[in-house]
């Protein structure tokens, strides 16, 4: 096991808005969230990659072993694709962008400034940052917005590969990637009853 979520209720604006989630991720699988739009799937996503923490419960992995890739591709609009992804691999402590630029079919537009990218190409920019983490568990938001049929195929691909390295991988996504090693769990039913706001609040800096 390289994750696990034990008894977790997460807060939206410090209101409950999904309590008592049980899951957990292996070497080589992934699991693909569901439910609604509003129902806490990016409040889950962001809980699990420690970046805000949960009411109750807790969430269990090996440090420095998540990287997260959210709605904002997390580019630097003045430097160059190849510039983007150097600066990404020496955050994390790696050499070889190669493989990245591979994966996502950005040969062509190693040289092109971030900026100048169409929404597309900017989404497989900042998915491609994944490859070059080094880190087992991918944590994804929504990871297919802007993202055409080819580049959507290139993505699962690319996800396929990590999983079959031993890696693992927890989606938000309403697009079937075809993926054999995942499973899908609907958050729905896990809406939390209603509650009085929580004091402290701490995810309202996040929203």
């Amino acid at each position: 096991m390289i994750l696990s979520v034990q008894d977790l209720t997460i807060t939206r604006g410090g209101i409950p808005v999904l309590e008592g989630l049980n899951f957990a991720l292996e070497p080589g699988r992934a699991l693909v969230l569901r439910g609604p739009n509003g129902v806490g799937k990016t409040t889950l996503l962001r809980t699990v990659a420690g970046l805000q923490p949960p009411l109750e419960g807790r969430v269990d992995c090996p440090p420095e072993t998540i990287a997260y890739a959210a709605h904002s591709d997390g580019l630097k609009a003045m430097l160059s694709v190849t510039e983007n992804l150097r600066f990404w691999a020496d955050v994390f402590g790696q050499k070889d962008i190669s493989a990245a630029i591979s994966a996502f079919d950005l040969e062509a537009l190693a040289d092109r400034m971030a900026g100048t990218l169409s929404a597309g190409q900017k989404r497989r920019l900042g998915l491609a940052r994944l490859l070059v983490t080094g880190r087992p568990i991918w944590v994804l938001d929504e990871p297919t917005v802007s993202l055409d049929t080819a580049s959507v195929q290139m993505f699962a691909e690319a996800v396929r590969a990590h999983l079959k390295g031993g890696g693992s991988a927890l989606i938000a996504t309403h697009i079937d990637l075809g993926l054999e090693e995942a499973d899908v769990f609907d958050v729905g039913p896990f809406r939390a009853k209603p509650r009085a706001a929580q004091a402290g609040a701490f995810d309202e800096g996040f929203l």
